[in-house]
């Protein structure tokens, strides 16, 4: 294009992409004028003008004003601005139809009924404030009259869903089931009396009572470790291998009051080989009726929860405990009873 040359709207309109009567509006507006005219009716635009005109479609398909345009190109406003304003925005109307989405997702997949629908799409619009009572009624119901340390009812209630500012369709999905579940009388019901049989006996007061469940969630994670070297093809004699060997024996010393000595390792050992055996017999019964109930009630709330809080698919991924590569690890010349230095990560 010539710089000095003038071009008629009909040429105009071809190279913006832009109608005849879009370009009249817009000189009509004020917002870009014709280079010069030629008799009431024929406007000319030179080049700049046409950069002007397609700068003002961009900034109309991003969904500009007028108004807004012509602050700008009268420089009462920066280009920035104007872009962070907008942004701001679409990142709302984004999170609407997210929202949206997630309700219409939700009735396909689950023949909503149509009195419902209304209540999905307030699950999704409520505040954090509204979301934390919700749970709050759910665990002060479920909770009540259960004869449990009260430290270990604080711990039940702590897992609660974090739904983040800008979530994803599937964590929205979550929380339209999980807060209808928390309102349901059956599930509040199912999940309550799940609770109360676990934990009702001697035993399962014990598990709950301080430092018990601090122990276990720590042997936990001991064992997760134990998995990933295991997943990673560690041997069961490396030094590695037996420093997580080693701080499994330390907790379930903490746990027990038993002394570190090398029968009690020979002890934790053998008791894995076993629990090898159980999980495989369990395996093979399948417990289905014993599984299929923490599934159906306390379980699903902590699946949904996870999902809510951003846990991905790879993190609910049940990996084998390595039963027999910790008990070799234990049995290992070199397991210590006290831990080795420079081991850890």
């Amino acid at each position: 294009m010539d710089d000095n040359e003038l071009y008629p709207i009909g040429d105009v309109a071809r190279r913006t992409g832009l109608s005849v009567s879009a370009i009249r509006f817009y000189a009509d507006a004020g917002i870009v004028a014709p280079a010069a005219r030629t008799g009431a009716r024929y406007r000319l635009y030179d080049v700049q003008a046409i950069a002007r005109l397609e700068f003002v479609r961009t900034l109309r398909e991003l969904g500009a004003s007028l108004e807004d345009i012509r602050q700008l190109l009268a420089g009462e406003t920066t280009l920035r601005d104007l872009a962070a304003a907008h942004l701001a925005l679409v990142e709302r109307q984004a999170l609407r139809l997210r929202a949206r989405r997630a309700v219409l997702r939700t009735i396909v997949k689950q023949h909503t009924p149509a009195e419902q629908v209304s209540l999905m799409h307030k699950l999704v619009s409520m505040s954090d404030d509204d979301r934390d009572r919700l749970i709050d009624e759910f665990w002060y119901e479920i909770s009540d009259g259960l004869d449990v340390h009260p430290a270990f009812v604080d711990r039940l209630r702590s897992m609660r869903p974090n739904l983040p500012a800008e979530p994803t369709t599937e964590q929205l999905e979550a929380w339209i089931e999980l807060a209808d579940l928390v309102q349901d009388d059956a599930f509040r019901h199912s999940v309550r009396e799940y609770l109360h049989d676990t934990y009702s006996t001697a035993q399962g007061r014990l598990m709950t009572t301080p430092p018990v469940p601090d122990s276990i969630e720590k042997g936990a994670t001991i064992m997760r470790d134990a998995q990933a070297a295991y997943q990673a093809g560690l041997p069961a004699d490396s030094p590695q291998a037996q420093d997580i060997a080693r701080r499994y024996v330390a907790s379930l010393v903490e746990l027990t009051g038993r002394q570190d000595t090398t029968e009690f390792r020979r002890q934790v050992a053998a008791n894995l080989l076993v629990a090898k055996d159980l999980h495989r017999q369990a395996l093979q019964r399948r417990a289905a009726h014993i599984a299929a109930r923490f599934t159906d009630t306390h379980g699903r709330y902590l699946s949904l929860v996870a999902t809510i809080n951003g846990a991905t698919r790879e993190d609910n991924v049940s990996v084998p405990v390595p039963y027999e590569w910790m008990a070799t690890a234990l049995n290992a010349p070199g397991c210590r009873s006290e831990p080795s230095t420079g081991l850890h990560p």
